[in-house]
């Protein structure tokens, strides 16, 4: 039972900054709905699982909130079933907030010849720009240079055209549109921060892009609004098991009171990405899925460093993977490095090295080089890639997807090598553990885990994430004419404007209703500009925020979107947030404290030149 996953959406220009500070929010009195991720609703949500008995369990309980954890939520909540899901961080603070920002087929698997993989990554990314994300997932160029006239043409070419074939639908137009040839001059009008020497021609071809960690949270807001029950920083300790051996539920930690408790679950799904193999064992002593962590880094910088046409991107390869120059909202985000990672998985974190690696291969494309003095922001992520491993588990056939794993993982293999492919697999009774794959198709992970899991119940429900758009991908005609009524009231620009829609949909009117009760709400935060304070309020009500961090990091980027990574906006953001959280001064001075030690952790581990200094770094600010 494998499969695989991958990236995308796209935006525009900072807003013009406001000369007036954003005010503390006024009470707000509205009544809550299920998807509200409030402080009220985390309470309710830890109650509800704590309540759960063996008599009277869950029908499924997931444990890791990244887009693999939420999808399988989702999921599992379509199809009427009890569900929690519990998550030891933030939503999405692992990977899947530190992504290239793509949803993307994978064009180079082209050449490792896997077709149906590319071929699902690409349906399930038109499926998301067309019918359940169109607001969170929107259409992106590249170009893609030709350095030998004829071979590259050819070779790429026909790559590119395998690539558009495999994404048409008979009886569907197309989601983007088809790739075109460019001479050697259409490719330095269209992306004129090109090096003229480092081309003769190229081809664009469409893919999307995506805020990773928004998309995460959609998604748990959309399993909470179909009755799922979701906790972050509820992290899980242990697994209870039944007389018989199988494994029936978890203790967890409520890491904000540090209570424990037991959830009680007939299924329970672990989708623990880069924990997994730390998860397995608190279960079982016999194994189960082998992960590899893969560090991958990007920069980001202005977008007046490189000249090209708005919307359109640049991706060449490099000599251990590719690298992709996307735009976004008023700078490029440059990456990826892709290098095995041994430190602990808590703290991945760029060193000196990688950002030099970056640049460098930025550098060799671009007309004009890139400095360290250009680089706006920095983050890494690690990719969790399925390790071969022996023995292979008990596998269960189902049409043409497998469980379990393969081969033999005597010498690791580089982290390029290995397959994207994501494995489902019983880890003991009771228990299964979903590892690998890609971005762009969780929703396809997600259902086969659930799948799985259900396998010998019979009546089960299917799975109806096909159908179902998210959270606010419905209305979005009637969101935009709201917004731009607003955007005539209160000032903002055309590129606030679409900023708004591109991240919220037809939830931005959330947003006009808290501002409508408090219009100093509608100002800019000083120090983060692209943000409105009502957002920050919004995310405190209805995000799933717990501290500062989240916030500044994951409900906006200010650690990759502000020179001083948000240490500038802590104090006006700490402020608006407190109200809905319910924080005294004492907690105000200590959230941004805890957020300025954290940014300068991750300045320090930016000079070395090592992954074990960098993570020591980070670890020590992190335990304070």
């Amino acid at each position: 039972m494998s499969r695989a996953a991958s990236h995308s959406p796209a935006q525009s220009s900072p807003a013009r900054p406001s000369a007036h500070p954003v005010s503390a929010p006024a009470s707000h009195s509205r009544s809550e709905r299920p998807e509200d991720l409030s402080p009220t609703h985390r309470a309710a949500s830890l109650a509800a699982l704590r309540s759960t008995t063996p008599e009277n369990p869950l029908d499924v309980l997931v444990v890791g909130g990244g887009v693999t954890g939420a999808g399988a939520a989702f999921d599992a909540a379509t199809r009427g079933l009890r569900v929690g899901i519990l998550e030891a961080q933030d939503w999405a603070s692992g990977t899947s907030s530190r992504s290239s920002k793509l949803m993307h087929g994978g064009l180079r698997y082209l050449e490792m010849l896997d077709f149906a993989l590319v071929g699902e990554a690409l349906k399930e990314r038109d499926l998301l720009l067309t019918h359940t994300a169109p607001h969170l997932v929107t259409p992106v160029a590249f170009v893609f240079p030709f350095e030998k006239p004829f071979l590259d043409r050819a070779y790429i070419g026909s790559g590119v055209l395998l690539y558009d074939t495999l994404a048409a639908r008979p009886g569907r137009k197309r989601a983007v549109p088809l790739h075109r040839h460019l001479s050697h001059k259409a490719l330095l009008d269209h992306f004129p921060g090109l090096d003229p020497e480092a081309a003769v021609g190229a081809l664009e071809y469409y893919d999307a892009k995506v805020d990773d960690a928004r998309f995460v949270m959609t998604l748990v807001r959309s399993a909470t609004a179909l009755g799922a029950h979701a906790a972050n920083y509820a992290r899980v300790t242990d697994y209870v098991r039944s007389a018989a051996g199988r494994v029936t539920g978890v203790r967890a930690r409520d890491e904000e009171t540090g209570e424990e408790f037991t959830v009680h679950a007939r299924h329970i799904v672990l989708a623990g990405g880069v924990w997994t193999e730390e998860q397995q064992n608190l279960a079982t002593e016999k194994g189960g899925l082998k992960v590899l962590a893969s560090k991958g880094v990007h920069v980001t910088v202005p977008r007046e460093r490189i000249a090209a046409d708005p919307g359109t991107g640049l991706i060449t390869k490099t000599e251990k993977s590719v690298l992709f120059v996307i735009p976004w909202d008023g700078y490029w985000v440059i990456g990826t490095t892709d290098t095995p990672w041994h430190e602990d998985v808590d703290a991945p974190v760029a060193t000196s090295a990688d950002i030099d690696y970056v640049l460098e291969h930025a550098n060799a494309v671009l007309a004009e080089p890139l400095t360290r003095d250009d680089v706006i922001g920095v983050y890494a992520g690690l990719r969790p890639l399925l390790q071969p491993q022996e023995p292979v588990p008990a596998a269960e056939e189902s049409g043409d997807r497998k469980a379990g794993a393969k081969g033999n993982g005597a010498k690791e293999p580089a982290s390029t090598k290995v397959s994207r492919e994501h494995t489902v697999m019983e880890v003991e009774p009771g228990l299964v553990a979903i590892a690998g794959g890609k971005f762009t198709t969780y929703r396809v992970m997600a259902e086969d885990v659930i799948d799985f899991a259900l396998r010998d119940e019979t009546g089960a429900k299917s799975s109806e994430t096909e159908f179902l758009p998210l959270l606010g991908a419905r209305n979005l005609t009637r969101a935009r004419t709201r917004t731009e009524a607003a955007a005539a009231t209160y000032g903002w620009d055309l590129e606030r404007t679409e900023r708004l829609l591109t991240r919220y949909g037809s939830l931005v009117t959330d947003l006009f209703a808290l501002i409508e009760a408090d219009p100093d709400l509608a100002r800019p935060v000083p120090g983060a500009e692209r943000y409105l304070g009502v957002e920050a309020v919004h995310a405190a009500r209805a995000e799933g925020v717990v501290h500062l961090v989240d916030v500044l990091e994951r409900r906006m980027r200010l650690n990759y979107e502000v020179p001083d990574r948000g240490v500038a906006a802590a104090p006006t953001v700490a402020r608006l947030i407190a109200g809905p959280l319910g924080w005294d001064e004492d907690r105000i001075t200590r959230e941004i404290a805890d957020f300025e030690a954290h940014v300068r952790a991750q300045r320090a581990a930016e000079d070395t030149q090592d992954d074990a200094e960098a993570a020591a770094l980070v670890l020590a600010a992190d335990a304070t």
